[in-house]
């Protein structure tokens, strides 16, 4: 399986997570000449961009943390791009969520999710 298609499926897990939490999701894959935004979902008055990061295994370090200082930067500023253009969400308030996948066999085994809500401020 193409790297491409294990992310978009991994993507698809989040946003199953996100609606099963009671979020609707607003966009996948948002892009701008300043990044990509793999979520954005709403719940009540809050606007969750969500970065979906998948890994085999948490051995390396938690997927999380590889939500760099450098990323987290380029996705507010995304977020910011993306919010400058819609008068509905300036009612919303925004924050940075996390969805942690681990999938060792890839679609073909157990797959764990976390949502880390709020990550990063």
């Amino acid at each position: 399986m193409k790297k491409t298609e294990l992310g978009a499926w991994g993507e698809s897990r989040a946003a199953e997570l996100l609606e099963s939490e009671g979020f609707r999701i607003v966009a996948r894959n948002f892009r701008c000449r300043f990044g990509e935004l793999d979520l954005i979902a709403r719940k009540g008055n809050i606007l969750a961009f969500t970065e979906v990061k998948l890994r085999k295994s948490s051995s390396h370090g938690q997927a999380r943390e590889f939500v760099t200082v450098s990323k987290q930067q380029k996705l507010r500023t995304t977020a910011s791009f993306y919010l400058a253009g819609r008068a509905w969400a300036q009612e919303l308030q925004p924050r940075f969520d996390v969805v942690e996948i681990y999938a060792p066999y890839g679609q073909d085994g157990p797959v764990t999710l976390e949502h880390i809500a709020d990550a990063f401020e």
